[in-house]
């Protein structure tokens, strides 16, 4: 058999679109655009002034944690994806190209190496990162190949930086190499293309599962309507239309629900985004959790403080991935709600209004194209 980044290189440049592949690409690019726009005054973009164009856009689109997600390999594809392409001129073929290699290698990556504190987005990310450029700058699948290769050293990061700046800037980063190594290969740059294998390998990844077969992006994205872990999209919408005073709160949830929810006594807005309990509090207070929900002020307010300590966490065991199973939220032993999937999930669709109402906030007033993308985040993200 072929070393995967050969295999990986063939399909991203033989791989044909389908209309819903298409669009696909034309949701995650207006999505990207739009967050990484809502974020244009926050602190990355001071702290990313320095690094190329890709990274700072990467880095800038995902310090709100508002971007989109696959869920089967726990990836935030597009985040990485669409900077890629933009910062190197390419369009939905070169953007769908990055995202089914990041699907692809994400899922072959696995539950486990999730739950071992990996950080997918870059693991996966810098080799993807690679393939969509290497796509829009016009390489042929061989210097591709290469490209995937060549983008492996610096393909990491771990959760442990969630809550933190770095949780964005080693996104930034993860693209900044797979950009890198897409020019290196352009230069004449090779490498041993078995070295993707081995990462694979070294990382709790089967080569042999990586499958070519199905869609762009097996499984869809998932449409955040809430700035903060995908893994709390689903117990605030629970808690939606709850009102009233509380005085204990029970929340019974899978174990790998929770994996990225590292903060139990957040005092930042940062740690606000990766905490179960404070997700429960805002949802409770702010009826729609939105940007002003998560500053460190909205955080440390005597109310949140205090239903964050009413929370008591139980886990069930089994299940792998951030929707196994239910949320079950109980409120002072006699009110419970729960809920299986939320509103922005594959299997349940953000309605057009929904999606009006996240642009609108984020400032974006109408969708953008890979040309309109590209004058915008150069003239936003400067």
């Amino acid at each position: 058999m072929a070393a995967t980044a050969e295999r990986l290189a063939r399909w991203a440049h033989e791989y044909e679109p389908t209309g819903d592949d298409l669009d696909l690409a034309g949701r995650a690019l207006t999505d990207t655009v739009a967050v990484t726009v809502a974020a244009r005054d926050s602190r990355m973009r001071t702290l990313t002034k320095d690094l190329p164009a890709a990274a700072r856009w990467a880095a800038v689109g995902h310090v709100l944690d508002f971007d989109d997600l696959h869920l089967p390999s726990t990836a935030h594809i597009s985040v990485v994806c669409v900077p890629a392409t933009v910062a190197t001129g390419g369009d939905a073929a070169a953007y769908l190209a990055g995202a089914g290699v990041m699907a692809r290698l994400g899922t072959a990556l696995g539950w486990a190496h999730y739950t071992r504190g990996w950080h997918v987005t870059c693991t996966a990310g810098a080799p993807s990162a690679a393939a969509a450029a290497s796509v829009a700058l016009g390489l042929s699948p061989a210097q591709t190949a290469n490209a995937l290769a060549l983008a492996v050293p610096q393909a990491g990061g771990v959760q442990r930086a969630f809550g933190t700046d770095g949780k964005a800037l080693q996104v930034g980063l993860a693209v900044d190499a797979g950009v890198r190594a897409a020019h290196l290969a352009a230069a004449g740059a090779t490498a041993d293309l078995t070295a993707l294998d081995q990462w694979l390998d070294l990382l709790g990844g089967d080569p042999s599962t990586v499958d070519l077969t199905g869609p762009a992006v097996p499984g869809g994205l998932a449409i955040k309507l809430h700035p903060c872990c995908y893994a709390l999209q689903r117990p605030i919408s629970a808690l939606r239309g709850v009102t009233g005073d509380v005085r204990s709160i029970h929340v019974r949830t899978p174990a790998a629900s929770t994996q990225p929810l590292i903060h139990h006594r957040p005092t930042t807005g940062l740690q606000g985004k990766f905490s179960m309990e404070y997700a429960i509090a805002a949802a409770l207070l702010d009826g729609r959790p939105g940007f002003a929900s998560f500053t460190d002020i909205a955080v440390r307010r005597a109310a949140a403080q205090r239903l964050i300590s009413l929370v008591e966490l139980e886990t069930t065991d089994g299940g792998e991935g951030l929707l196994t199973g239910e949320v079950q939220i109980t409120l002072d032993g006699t009110r419970t709600v729960t809920e299986k999937l939320p509103p922005g999930a594959p299997g349940r669709p953000p309605t057009d209004a929904e999606l009006a109402e996240k642009l609108a906030d984020c400032g974006l007033d109408s969708t953008v194209d890979w040309t309109t993308a590209r004058a915008l985040l150069s003239e936003e993200i400067s």
